[in-house]
């Protein structure tokens, strides 16, 4: 999982910076994807501790979690998008691209943390 971390902070590092530069660096908002992906990435580097490893994922989950409360009200505004009429359709494209990556980077998480679990309870039965 520690390597899923590591990709899923990279690419939002770079959605945020691609939005920003594609901006114009006009709204420093547009690179609330790369803050999410720099804490996710620090949440990956310390889970390259054995010890840490199961807290730090955690920790990169709830983050995750967070940022897709954060991106849903652009997410729903896939249709002014669409029509044309989105006041700012960077905001949402990046908003989309975030909120993506975020639930299959939670999807994944959770049944990373269940196989774990099962795995261990058979290991118990087996012993």
């Amino acid at each position: 999982m520690t390597v899923v971390t590591f990709i899923v902070g990279g690419i939002l590092t770079a959605t945020g910076v691609v939005a920003y530069a594609v901006s114009g660096a006009a709204s420093l908002t547009a690179l609330i994807p790369a803050a999410i992906g720099v804490l996710i990435v620090i949440a990956a580097f310390i889970a390259r501790s054995p010890k840490a490893h199961r807290h730090a994922i955690h920790a990169a989950l709830a983050i995750a979690l967070l940022g897709i409360i954060g991106t849903f009200s652009n997410v729903l505004k896939v249709g002014e998008l669409f029509a044309g009429a989105a006041e700012r359709p960077l905001a949402i494209v990046a908003s989309i691209i975030t909120f993506v990556v975020l639930i299959v980077y939670l999807v994944l998480g959770i049944r990373s943390f269940v196989n774990a679990r099962l795995a261990r309870a058979r290991a118990r039965k087996a012993a």
